[in-house]
């Protein structure tokens, strides 16, 4: 039989790499947005909902009767999210997805979660059955808290449940403010590209290796958590660096003009879940995706009016 999936979140920047490859998996694939769905695969349904008003979550559940919910939607302003008081209603309106999609047809949900739950002070790269999880943020403490209750809920509604803690993303399309674009559109402009001192490590992961990444979970036996991320580290600096080497114009970099966040230090994962339990390894090299996403933010400047 075909498996209903239902996917939030599916016009965001995870959410929308995501759907492909269930489509071709052979997948019945239902993508829900509050904004419209531009630019879907060919044979997704779309649906515009908005997942935090409880008509029209109830009626989106009745109408699909999912079988299998991928999450990615939540509250994602660029920083804003970090403190919003938007993620305590979304984290309300995961549990009560979850709950009402079980009443009907639901047999395995997967939540999107972030690798600052995780405790600040790892030295070691970030396990997902030994690393401590001490979220200190309202976004993070949000999304741990969303995990917990749903794995109690799953166990006890005998549904498959699994946890994607996705690392730092990058890629084509994100927000201009973000850290990649930030100084890729500073680059191309000719401009200086001010960061921090850039010490910080970083476990990078292209914005369409995680929705691939989340995918492959999805459709997985895998249950609990699992790291969505490259497994590779590399400073904050490196990456700018990087940037400005293939931008042509590394003396752009201004390292150290911008003041030091309170974040830890490392933030690197160890993905040997997702390679050798969910069977997921195609994840592009770290300076292959800089260069597209410099390509793509070199082509948004190019038809950007004078």
């Amino acid at each position: 039989m075909t498996q209903r999936i239902l996917v939030t979140g599916a016009s965001g920047f995870i959410g929308r790499h995501a759907l492909a490859p269930l489509v071709k998996a052979g997948a019945e694939v239902h993508a829900v947005s509050r904004s419209p769905l531009d630019n879907a695969p060919p044979h997704v349904i779309a649906h515009r909902t908005d997942l935090l008003d409880q008509v029209e979550r109830h009626q989106l559940v009745r109408e699909v009767r999912p079988q299998l919910i991928l999450h990615a939607a939540w509250e994602t302003a660029h920083g804003r999210f970090w403190t919003a008081p938007a993620n305590l209603d979304w984290a309300a309106a995961s549990l009560e997805l979850a709950r009402e999609a079980a009443e009907h047809a639901l047999e395995r949900f997967v939540g999107v979660g972030t690798c600052f739950e995780y405790a600040y002070g790892n030295d070691g790269d970030c396990h997902e059955q030994s690393t401590p999880i001490a979220p200190y943020t309202l976004y993070a403490t949000a999304k741990d808290a969303t995990r917990r209750a749903l794995a109690a809920f799953a166990e006890t509604a005998g549904l498959g449940f699994a946890w994607g803690r996705v690392f730092l993303l990058y890629g084509p399309g994100e927000t201009p403010t973000r850290l990649v674009p930030h100084v890729a559109r500073n680059l191309l402009a000719g401009r200086q590209a001010p960061i921090s001192k850039g010490l910080a490590v970083r476990d990078f992961i292209d914005a369409r290796d995680a929705g691939n990444a989340l995918a492959a979970l999805a459709l997985s036996p895998v249950n609990g958590p699992v790291n969505i991320a490259s497994g590779q580290g590399v400073t904050v600096r490196e990456l700018a660096l990087t940037l400005g080497r293939l931008a042509g114009r590394t003396e752009l970099v201004e390292i150290g003009a911008l003041a030091e966040r309170q974040e830890p230090e490392r933030l690197v994962a160890d993905i040997a879940r997702l390679r050798d339990e969910v069977g997921f390894d195609a994840i592009r090299p770290l300076e292959e995706g800089l260069a597209e996403a410099l390509d793509h933010w070199r082509g948004e400047t190019e038809a950007e009016p004078e």
